[in-house]
């Protein structure tokens, strides 16, 4: 009788099985670490205003140190995705058995492509707070007949975060689809690249600049606002690596560990694969086909993109122009489809979808998205705003479970199949 024949566990690179989604879910819950230091440890005047300069939003609530005194908020706040900058990693120690358990990726070879981006925000972040970060995968959904690409898997992360005093401030809900190359890799295709602009294009551009207001002190009351209007459009760009570095300045590297020269050199040595050889051969990040097109094109792109991030932020930014100081953004999720390339231009445009009353909250719901010059939606989004009513404030939202770990488990209990 012949040996059965050892399986080869190389063969099932690349392949999505029940054996690697299974695996992937015994991680669901598990928290752990971001490995790179926050860019902010703490919010500051400096900071709040680098970062809204780097989206090009100059709402005086976080880019003036005295304004907000006069405001519901009693002094400066910082915008909604500031919480990017900050968050000390501080996850509680894993068993040497979870930590071998959590090593590699259950779903290695496979492609992955970010879906979703969802927040929540239940508090302000004011001077000088500080944040605390948790990350773990919460949710692991099995798509049988995707459009995307056949069968796929959804991936998705959680990041908490609790300010100095263990108060939760928000949570980032991030979607990347896991799918086998093969399945997803799309025919050869024009792209649509940007070309040259006219006076008369750049003069839409400046005059659409000219005519952004921010609502400001003028509250907006849950009462005038009726659904169907539409929300004052925005405008970003056109995008160049210059605007990319101003981003940096106050959004950090993100990607690439913090750090340049020695600094840099210091994590090249430790981690050798974020940097690749350059055209002169010198080692750079990996993260450069943002703003080099040699690299870009290495990739198979043909030229340099953004970042979801900084879309994110566009979105943002026309629900806090629209809502004035007295509202607040509660939730906000988007997703994002197509590449933006250093060139194009962003209008970020929306419009009430309804506005409803529930538990004591005056909410309205908004339809919001990204168009590029050439009228295509890169990023379409939606976000609910809580604003007062002539009657009473704002009440500030309330997170599920006001523990880290009861967070943790309610979200993992939510996204269940």
């Amino acid at each position: 009788m012949a040996e059965a024949k050892t399986k080869d566990p190389k063969s099932t690179y690349g392949i999505l099985t029940d054996e690697g989604i299974a695996k992937l879910r015994e991680r669901i819950g598990i928290q752990v670490n971001k490995p790179t230091p926050p860019h902010n440890y703490e919010v500051t005047w400096d900071g709040t205003r680098h970062f809204a300069f780097g989206y090009g939003d100059d709402n005086p609530l976080w880019c003036d140190k005295h304004y907000g005194d006069k405001t519901r908020w009693g002094g400066l706040i910082a915008p909604p995705n500031f919480l990017y900058t900050m968050g000390v990693s501080d996850a509680p120690p894993i068993t040497p058995e979870v930590k071998a358990m959590m090593k590699g990726d259950p779903l290695a070879g496979l492609g992955s492509y970010q879906a979703q981006m969802e927040f929540e925000w239940w508090r302000p972040l004011r001077l000088g707070d500080q944040l605390k970060q948790r990350f773990a995968l919460i949710g692991v959904q099995v798509n049988d007949k995707s459009g995307f690409a056949g069968r796929t898997v959804s991936e998705v992360n959680g990041y908490i975060y609790r300010n100095q005093d263990d108060e939760l401030h928000a949570i980032q809900r991030g979607t990347w689809i896991r799918a086998e190359r093969h399945a997803s890799k799309e025919k050869k295709k024009e792209y649509d690249l940007p070309t040259p602009y006219t006076d008369a294009q750049l003069a839409e551009i400046d005059a659409c600049y000219a005519a952004e207001t921010l609502r400001g002190a003028e509250t907006r009351y849950w009462e005038d606002v009726i659904e169907g209007e539409e929300l004052q459009t925005i405008v970003r760009g056109p995008l160049r690596t210059s605007d990319l570095v101003v981003w940096h300045v106050g959004w950090g590297m993100q990607l690439t560990p913090p750090g340049a020269f020695r600094q840099s050199w210091k994590i090249r040595a430790k981690v050798p694969g974020l940097y690749t050889p350059n055209e002169l051969n010198v080692p750079d990040t990996v993260q450069r086909l943002h703003w080099e097109k040699a690299w870009a094109n290495e990739l198979g792109i043909p030229i340099p993109y953004d970042y979801g991030g900084l879309r994110e932020t566009f979105l943002t930014n026309i629900c806090t122009n629209w809502m004035g100081d007295d509202g607040w953004l509660w939730k906000m999720s988007c997703q994002h489809r197509k590449f933006v390339y250093t060139g194009d231009t962003y209008w970020i445009k929306g419009k009430v979808r309804r506005k409803a009353q529930e538990e004591g909250r005056n909410e309205v719901h908004l339809d919001i998205w990204v168009e590029n010059q050439h009228g295509t939606v890169v990023s379409p989004g939606n976000a609910v705003i809580l604003l007062p009513t002539r009657d009473a404030p704002v009440e500030l939202p309330k997170p599920a479970k006001e523990n880290i770990d009861e967070m943790y488990a309610y979200e993992v209990e939510r996204l269940k199949q």
